[in-house]
């Protein structure tokens, strides 16, 4: 998928709604905002002067012209390379469950990409075996989403909750969304990628009450896999 990007940015819990600010004034209206927790040493967290270890993982999805003004204005203006600040980490997606979604990710930036489809596009040079796929989706319906991928083929997933935050997380094509986010994720081999996304599009997309959008990442190594993936083969 060329040209879309999720950002990963890992902040000081207090400081996420500052961040979010921020985004949305680079016109990244799509934001999820997940608690969890560092794990530095109480010792080192005594000798920085931090009381608390609370963070927030940020989910933000952006094509490469934005990210180039996000990334130097975390630099420049949050200074996110101060001590305790905050780390970011941009991760290029490799496919996009359709054209209301990469619409939905990409609300109101500047971009050239003009391809909508599942297919993974290799303009990376990346190469991968595997694929990570992600379903973000309405509180309550992790059943629907994963029955559609167990049909596809997916062997299972993991769920983390989220807040949605900005613009683009309150109403898509008419449809009012909640703020209150589940996300599963989903490992699938490169080969059943594009089938278990479309079947999570047309059983629990938008058209549904989960509302779920999918996307995917590339994966170039995974340890944990070998009984499910080569045990019919050998």
């Amino acid at each position: 998928m060329k040209g879309l990007n999720l950002l990963l940015t890992i902040v000081r819990r207090a400081d996420s709604a500052e961040y979010e600010s921020f985004f949305r004034k680079c016109n990244v209206s799509v934001i999820y905002n997940t608690p969890c927790n560092g794990t530095a040493h109480e010792k080192t967290l005594s000798l920085l002067g931090i009381e608390k270890n609370e963070k927030s993982l940020l989910l933000s999805f952006m094509t490469e012209e934005t990210l180039k003004d996000v990334l130097h204005g975390l630099t420049v203006d949050m200074k996110i390379d101060l001590p305790d600040r905050g780390i970011a980490v941009a991760v290029p997606l490799s496919g996009v469950g359709g054209a209301k979604a990469l619409e939905y990710f990409s609300a109101g930036q500047k971009s050239d990409e003009e391809e909508s489809q599942t297919e993974t596009k290799e303009d990376n040079g990346m190469q991968s075996n595997q694929e990570l796929i992600v379903a973000i989706y309405e509180k309550g319906y992790t059943d629907m989403v994963m029955d559609a991928a167990r049909e596809a083929g997916a062997a299972g997933g993991t769920t983390i909750r989220a807040k949605g935050t900005g613009a683009g997380a309150q109403k898509f094509f008419g449809l009012s969304l909640a703020e209150e986010k589940e996300i599963v994720l989903i490992v699938s081999g490169a080969s059943n990628k594009k089938d278990i996304m479309k079947a999570i599009m047309q059983k629990a997309g938008m058209d549904t009450k989960a509302h779920a959008l999918v996307f995917s990442l590339p994966v170039t190594d995974t340890a944990g896999f070998r009984f499910s993936d080569t045990v019919d083969k050998e």
